[in-house]
């Protein structure tokens, strides 16, 4: 029984991988006017929702049928909160998406803003990325990396508020109001990125990020 309940929970812990490898399409419809990357964009978001509704079966069927207990318990109830924070990702990366395909064929972004876009959506794909590596990994220590990571989102996303601002002249209103939802919808993505890394350090040490972080300052 032990040892099938592991395997599930294995299997439970891939999905919650896979969920977070899922997008990359989005940004480069929006930057290219990419018709074609935009629908692959909203496709693999919507595929997120049979991923969902698979994660959380899978668990429930843990919690009501494995009887697990202690670490076991805290890993199954962790990964149910880590479901809503990857499912929130693929739903901004769909927004994201949406922008772009009502824009088509103009862009979405004007040229003066583009760079800045870039890179934020260059940031979201590494955090994802690295959201994915610590689901597999459990490492807390890489975990807690996603705060420094959300700090340079949040620094790009000043930027292009301000660029927005200084723009605004030029810009029709709804283009000014576009941008401004996807420097929104950027930050949001990394904030949850950031939720992920916390849930880690507590499914993998059972503390708190403070209370873990406090030990091994104290361990220092």
């Amino acid at each position: 029984m032990r040892t099938r309940f592991h395997e599930d929970l294995e299997q439970l812990a891939n999905q919650l991988h896979t969920m977070c490898l899922r997008d990359r399409a989005a940004t480069n419809g929006l930057l290219g006017a990419d018709l074609e990357q935009c629908e692959r964009a909203v496709d693999i978001c919507q595929e997120l929702d049979g991923l969902r509704d698979q994660c959380e079966h899978t668990a429930v069927a843990l919690l009501a049928l494995q009887s697990p207990v202690a670490g076991e318990l805290r890993k199954v109830v962790t990964a149910i909160q880590l479901v809503a924070n990857l499912h929130r990702m693929g739903a901004l990366t769909e927004h994201i998406a949406d922008i772009a395909r009502r824009r088509h064929p103009e862009p979405a972004v004007p040229e003066s803003m583009r760079p800045i876009v870039a890179r934020m959506g260059a940031a979201a794909v590494a955090m994802a990325t690295g959201a994915a590596a610590v689901l597999a990994s459990g490492d807390p220590d890489d975990a807690a990396q996603f705060e420094a990571r959300d700090d340079t989102m949040d620094g790009l996303h000043r930027e292009l508020l301000t660029a927005v601002l200084a723009d605004d002249e030029r810009s029709s209103k709804a283009v000014v109001v576009d941008v401004t939802l996807l420097g929104r919808y950027y930050e949001r993505f990394a904030d949850h990125t950031v939720e992920v890394g916390r849930r880690t350090i507590f499914m993998a040490t059972g503390c708190t990020p403070e209370e873990w972080a406090a030990a091994r300052h104290g361990e220092l």
